[in-house]
């Protein structure tokens, strides 16, 4: 990484997806941070784990510069951007089965009932998380937000022919995210993982 962990590629219409893989220039799995947020996971993931690509997707400009400047002081070469709304990325410009795992941690809950058609986790969500894992790849969501979590973890449930449920995926201390140490010690964590399945 020379200058900048953004990607500044684009899709030929916007609905084509994006060759991944040339955008690291490696083989390795790529895991995605959806809603990276500050960075403080996504970066101590990434130099845990050299050998694992990391895409962190923010729709917040400031934020994506801030975990760039990051990312690039660290000397950290598995290590890109999107600034975009994470339901369209991943929806439209990542590929079929090209992700080892996503991490959904701490998504804006759209608390008042008015707002819960906005929510990040519905049925055309999930679709395009199945569709674009690779078989056995998992999904590992945590919020605050009991209610939205009871919500998520039965949407991922109830697609039982495409997840399977595993323990859920707890991070090392180093890698909590921001959201996660404000509310640590507060407020109860709901926590899921799941699979997907491979028959």
């Amino acid at each position: 990484m020379n200058e900048t962990a953004s990607v500044r590629v684009f899709s030929k219409d916007g609905l084509t997806p994006l060759p991944l893989q040339d955008l690291f220039a490696n083989e390795a799995p790529i895991e995605v941070d959806v809603g990276c947020g500050k960075g403080r996971f996504l970066l101590a993931r990434a130099k845990e784990h050299p050998d694992i690509n990391y895409l962190g997707i923010d729709r917040m400009l400031r934020r994506i510069r801030k975990v760039d400047r990051k990312a690039v002081r660290a000397g950290l070469t598995n290590v890109r951007l999107f600034r975009m709304e994470a339901y369209y990325a991943i929806s439209y410009l990542i590929p079929p089965e090209t992700v080892s795992a996503y991490y959904v941690l701490f998504p804006d809950p759209w608390p008042k009932k008015k707002h819960h058609d906005h929510r990040l986790f519905n049925e055309r969500f999930i679709e395009a998380l199945h569709r674009t894992l690779i078989p056995g790849g998992g999904i590992h969501v945590a919020t605050d937000h009991l209610p939205y979590f009871d919500e998520m973890h039965a949407r991922l449930k109830g697609a039982a022919n495409r997840f399977e449920e595993i323990p859920a995926w707890k991070p090392a201390e180093h890698e909590r995210t921001d959201f996660e140490l404000l509310f640590l010690g507060s407020k109860d964590i709901g926590r899921a993982s799941f699979i997907k399945r491979c028959d």
